[in-house]
């Protein structure tokens, strides 16, 4: 079985966008997602600095729009019908809603734009961050958030947790982290997956009443705890939601390995969940797709699943 993922915010870096661009049929299929998000995203995957495509309502249609064209070139012959699930880190999700058919393309671009404009006013009420913890036993890490206010953001497996709050909690932990542990700042707008993005999670709630909804084409998993969603409109809700909830990207990579992963495709602009895939599923195959030339390796893991 082979897994198809969709990277989260983070991924992005400056100019990534530019091999696809090269190809005429990429750069009309760019401008149409771009309509669609009301963001010049042909600019900004190939001129913008990092400075620029770090902020929240620039990355996020961008790393969609990414997602959703190496999506299209993966699956354009006969190859999608070897993909045996899809699932999305973060905003990845949108972009695994848009590869199941549980969005269309243009809804899929105008959700991922109210996403991120409604995050980043959030980030702006209130002066928070988000650190990797890497090494820490679980158990401690999630007691010492409670003492310093803090909350999981994300899962990530391999001993990986990232923890979003209060700048200075954020400081005290890295002053004195769990016994053994890593602390790392991550350059973000502010604490995502947390109670802090409570009104972000309210102003999706009404984008997401007006969008045309379809049930998965395909077998999806959710960020929620690494569960299959047959419901579309149970899946929205979930990306809705999901804003202000911690994401489980440990549960997803376990519900792969328990469904039998024999591959995992991961999805412009690659990178990141394989290197968890790396750890967490040791021994399955990866392949990032960062750029075309990556294409040609990701469809002969499909023709092999096919075989």
């Amino acid at each position: 079985m082979i897994v198809v993922v969709c990277p989260g915010q983070g991924s992005q870096t400056p100019g990534f966008l530019a091999p696809w661009l090269a190809e005429p049929s990429f750069a009309d299929r760019l401008a149409g997602l771009s309509e669609a998000a009301g963001i010049d995203l042909a600019t900004h995957g190939t001129e913008s600095d990092a400075d620029t495509i770090r902020d929240t309502a620039v990355a996020q249609p961008l790393i969609v729009a990414a997602g959703i064209l190496a999506f299209d070139a993966l699956t354009a012959g006969s190859h999608g019908s070897a993909i045996g699930g899809i699932a999305g880190h973060s905003v990845g999700e949108i972009t695994a809603a848009a590869a199941t058919g549980v969005l269309d393309d243009a809804d899929a671009m105008r959700f991922v734009a109210a996403r991120g404009r409604a995050m980043a006013d959030a980030a702006a009420l209130v002066p928070t961050g988000m650190s990797a913890v890497i090494g820490a036993d679980e158990a401690d890490l999630l007691g010492r958030l409670d003492v310093l206010g803090l909350e999981p953001a994300n899962f990530n497996g391999g001993g990986q947790v990232v923890v979003a709050g209060a700048v200075e909690a954020l400081e005290q932990l890295r002053a004195e982290p769990p016994a053994g542990a890593r602390v790392i700042p991550l350059q973000v707008a502010g604490a995502f997956h947390t109670r802090y993005m409570q009104p972000a999670r309210e102003r999706l709630a009404e984008v997401a009443s007006s969008l045309s909804v379809s049930d998965p084409g395909v077998t999806l998993w959710t960020n929620r705890d690494g569960s299959k969603v047959a419901s579309g409109a149970e899946f929205v809700d979930l990306l809705v939601g999901q804003v202000a909830s911690p994401v489980r990207w440990d549960r997803c990579m376990e519900s792969f390995a328990a469904d039998g992963v024999t591959g995992l495709i991961e999805l412009a602009p690659a990178g990141a969940l394989v290197g968890l895939a790396k750890r967490a599923l040791k021994g399955v195959p990866t392949v990032a797709v960062k750029t075309p030339d990556d294409l040609p390796a990701a469809i002969e893991l499909l023709e092999q699943a096919a075989a």
